[in-house]
């Protein structure tokens, strides 16, 4: 029979952290800090395969299961002295999910589980304070209420504001148990107002509905939004951790914290959280109070006055601050941890490799190595190539000046500015049509998941630096300033105030979550600084990766861009571009308008110093280094005008009648132009093109080869090949000019000439192909399309759900299609290789800058990918991690 169910703490760890796919990460740990004796409340975690189990039969938990949670429920009350349900001396559960991977804020959590009316009474007697006990089953009632019956949190939140305002309190800590015993009844009553039935009373029909509720919150829409967001596939499950409860409520003697080894967002080597006084974990993270720091160092340097835990509570810090040590030891990772202080006694709820910024994730690797805590490899491998991106990206120029509205917590790092919007629907609707936005809230919520992503940048008015806003802003890379105490946010008006200033929706805003500065307008940014840290890594990374990398770049700005993030050559330069440009379109059209070869070379003999213009540029910056350079793809008919206007213009321009301009787009017109008269095939027909082309290259190359000394090595690419013999002619229009190239310059230059495998045709003719083709270039945007039949155009109306069912793991155009796709790209390796075996490989679709799809490359031994300038130092990370991974194989 297959167990699900596994104990731990009171002297028995059915597991340990070796076991995240079976416990999740909560279970896994806790079962590993309480076998390393740490003081963890004794508990059980159902595993991640009864979730999909649950889902596979309908909803529904086998017998077996209840046999086993019954143990695990023996197993807690034999260590605690306590009994689930007894009216003398509660034993209270907590019930909480825990995936294999941190998932902040996206699913449910039940506290206090197993008060009822009779077990407050007992609780109440056993604590010695009625105060506790009804404000412990007042949270329980609301908590419950909203996570297993669904019911409208809004309504009991209104509650307890009414009863704080009727008794003019301010803070929840001034309700006496008197007033709680009244709000619990008031809850009670709301509850059966709006689900029909009384509260549950019965202790087991409460664990199980919450069991229900936890598996049931993995499929929520906010779970899903995080896991596609993330990369982490829908079949994993959660577990369900249940554990004794502890309290952080009892009085001024306990506490409740969250709290990381080393600052998340900076990655500087000190203790780095936030506690709250007589108060349960979820007032830290949900920002309902406004928390203390936890040393002393940190309340001074923010010029706070609530006393640190450091000073409140030294005893219970010490003790603290010794198991901080110990897990950073033991996991060789920054952790971030959960405890709580029950009258004076520390107990660990959690520990978790802690989400943090890349600029801390960098720091803290490099750290840690040179701590001699890790190996460098180790740290190469610890960092995120795609949380990279943060780094990549202007910040705000420290000189510009700036309209200060006021000032929050600077919760995570990276500037952004764009227009007030106060819901997520809003900063959806807003950013899908270009418009950068910053989402104002008073507080986030997991529902505000599609929000968060949506925005450039996110500010709150409440909550600490670890409540939800802070912690999934870090994850995501997004600026965020939390905590911005002066803010008063009118939701429904769409106005935000500071003292007498307004921002309105739509109003331009800037914030710094370095800084925690919230400013009016828009402020200048300056580039980033890529030296200490991160130029360590990098050079590390650069060691180990066996893949070269280089940029899709046609521009010198992109080249140079590229160059400084450690391109190592061009890998696609989309040549036609440079045709949209300026007078060059005039040219352009004057060709396509021509009736014959010779007006079409005439219009060419314009274009040709423009092309060698363009080239010089590019081989200037990358002297010395391969340029992979596409002869033209699109289809004519998208450099003709189509509106009624720009006819008039264009005919006037290009000197020809407006009908004559109508009558030529009318016969360039196509219904399916990806797969009509482009690439390759406008060579066959118009092989003066590519001669123009191949000749504006190699002049290009031998003008530079004798100013630098160091010839750039091109590497001319035809497109949309689908047969030997399209390659073939087109490569002998190429090798033609360069030999007459060659012979009036006085000067040879090594070039090749190849091929973008785009078609699922090419990818199984390679070995007939690589016969011509001296290298392969797998234009992954285009093979995914014609392999899947799926406009990348229109894919994003239906590619959500088809992610969500499970159909795709990944969307096929952000990682690579490896079953599909990938299989065809094996294929032509082998047999491109088997034809000739040194015929270079590499990708230069979107993919090439996607960390997983690089591993793929790694794998089928492609020789370079090539990615877009601001990407090349997440595929170098990404080209090394792929390299390790390798190597334990």
């Amino acid at each position: 029979m297959t167990q699900y169910v596994y104990r731990f703490g009171g002297g028995v760890s059915d597991g340990g952290s070796g076991d995240k796919t079976l416990l999740g990460g909560k279970g896994a740990n806790l079962a590993e800090m309480a076998s390393i004796g740490l003081p963890v409340p004794p508990g059980f975690t159902i595993s991640t395969q009864m979730c999909t189990r649950y889902y596979e039969e309908g909803q529904s938990f086998p017998d077996s299961l209840r046999q086993e949670v019954a143990e695990g429920i023996a197993h807690i009350e034999g260590v605690t002295g306590k009994k689930f349900g007894d009216a003398a001396d509660p034993l209270l559960v907590s019930v909480r999910s825990g995936a294999r991977v941190s998932m902040p804020g996206m699913m449910d959590t039940v506290l206090n589980l197993g008060l009822n009316d009779r077990t407050v009474e007992g609780l109440a007697a056993a604590s010695g304070d009625a105060r506790f006990a009804w404000d412990s089953y007042r949270r329980f009632i609301q908590m419950y209420s909203d996570v297993v019956l669904e019911l409208d949190h809004g309504r009991f939140e209104e509650a307890l504001e009414i009863a704080k305002e009727d008794n003019g309190y301010n803070l929840d800590t001034e309700l006496t148990a008197e007033d709680w015993q009244k709000l619990v009844a008031e809850y009670k009553a709301l509850v059966e107002e709006l689900w029909g039935k009384p509260f549950p009373q019965d202790v087991q029909d409460q664990l199980w509905g919450a069991v229900g509720a936890v598996f049931g919150s993995w499929q929520a829409d906010r779970a899903k939004v995080y896991r596609r967001l993330n990369d982490i596939p829908g079949d994993w499950g959660t577990a369900v951790n249940v554990q004794a409860m502890v309290f952080g409520n009892m009085g001024d003697t306990s506490a409740t914290g969250v709290a990381f080894t080393r600052n998340p967002a900076t990655g500087e080597n000190a203790y780095y959280g936030e506690f709250l006084i007589n108060a349960q974990g979820e007032d830290v993270v949900a920002g309902i109070r406004t928390p203390q720091y936890l040393t002393r160092a940190a309340r001074e340097a923010a010029g706070a006055k609530p006393l640190s835990m450091e000073e409140a509570m030294p005893d219970a810090y010490a003790e603290l601050a010794a198991v901080f040590d110990r897990l950073e030891r033991h996991y060789r990772d920054m952790q971030d941890i959960e405890f709580t202080v029950q009258q004076g006694k520390l107990w660990m709820l959690q520990t978790r490799s802690g989400k943090r910024t890349a600029k801390a994730a960098l720091k803290i690797a490099v750290d840690m190595a040179e701590e001699g805590l890790i190996t460098r490899e180790e740290a190469v491998a610890r960092v995120d190539p795609a949380a990279l991106d943060q780094l990549l990206h202007p910040t705000l120029d420290p000189d510009a000046p700036r309209d200060v509205l006021t000032k929050g917590l600077p919760a995570s790092p990276g500037a952004a500015s764009g227009a007030a919007v106060f819901d997520s629907e809003t900063a959806e609707r807003r950013s899908a049509t270009g418009e950068p936005v910053i989402l104002v809230r008073v507080e986030t919520s997991p529902e505000d998941i599609h929000g968060m992503h949506a925005a450039k940048g996110i500010l709150t008015a409440r909550g600490g630096m670890t409540s939800h806003a802070a912690v999934v802003a870090r994850g995501m890379g997004r600026p965020c300033v939390s905590g911005a105490g002066s803010l008063s946010i009118d939701s429904r008006a769409r106005v935000m105030r500071i003292g007498t200033r307004e921002i309105r929706e739509g109003d331009t805003l800037t914030i710094d979550g370095s800084t925690g500065e919230v400013m009016a307008g828009s402020v200048p940014t300056v580039q980033p600084e890529l030296a200490g840290d991160f130029g360590t890594l990098m050079e590390w990374a650069d060691g180990v990766r066996r893949l070269r990398v280089r940029a899709n770049a046609e521009t010198p700005l992109d080249c140079r861009t590229a160059r400084d993030f450690g391109a190592e050559g061009v890998g696609l330069c989309r040549t036609e571009h440079m045709f949209f440009e300026g007078s060059r379109i005039t040219a352009v059209r004057q060709m396509i308008l021509a009736e014959d070869e010779k007006g079409r070379r005439a219009a060419l003999e314009k274009l040709l110093p423009e092309q060698r213009g363009d080239f010089v540029e590019i081989f200037e910056v990358m002297a010395g280094l391969p340029c992979t350079i596409r002869l033209l793809d699109p289809p004519l008919h998208e450099f003709l005008p189509h509106e009624e206007a720009e006819f008039v213009e264009v005919a006037a321009a290009a000197g020809v009648g407006v009908e004559q301009l109508k009558r030529r787009a009318a016969e360039l017109h196509e219904f399916n132009p990806m797969l009509g008269h482009r690439g390759c095939r406008l060579g066959v027909t118009y092989p003066e093109i590519y001669e123009m082309q191949a000749r504006a290259i190699f002049e290009a190359a031998c003008e530079v080869a004798g100013k630098s000394g160091e010839a750039p090595i091109p590497e001319v690419m035809i497109p949309l090949v689908a047969t030997a013999r399209e390659l073939e002619l087109m490569k002998i229009v190429v090798d033609t000019a360069a030999q007459a190239v060659f012979a009036e310059k006085g000067r040879t230059i090594t070039y090749l000439v190849g091929t973008m495998i785009e078609l699922p045709r090419a990818a199984l003719k390679a070995g007939e192909i690589a016969r011509v083709g001296e290298f392969f270039s797998f234009g992954t945007n285009d093979l995914t399309q014609t392999t899947l039949g799926v406009s990348r155009d229109d894919a994003a109306r239906f590619l959500g759900v088809y992610v969500d069912k499970g159909i795709y793991a990944r969307d096929p155009f952000v990682s690579l299609d490896v079953e599909g796709v990938g299989e065809l790209i094996e294929i032509a390796a082998e047999r491109g290789r088997a034809t000739r075996p040194d015929v270079k490989l590499g990708i230069c679709g979107e993919h090439g800058g996607d960390p997983a799809s690089i591993a793929f490359c790694e794998k089928a031994g492609l020789d370079y990918v090539s990615a877009s300038p601001y990407r090349v130092p997440i595929a170098r990370l990404a080209a090394a991690q792929a390299a390790l991974a390798a190597r334990k194989q």
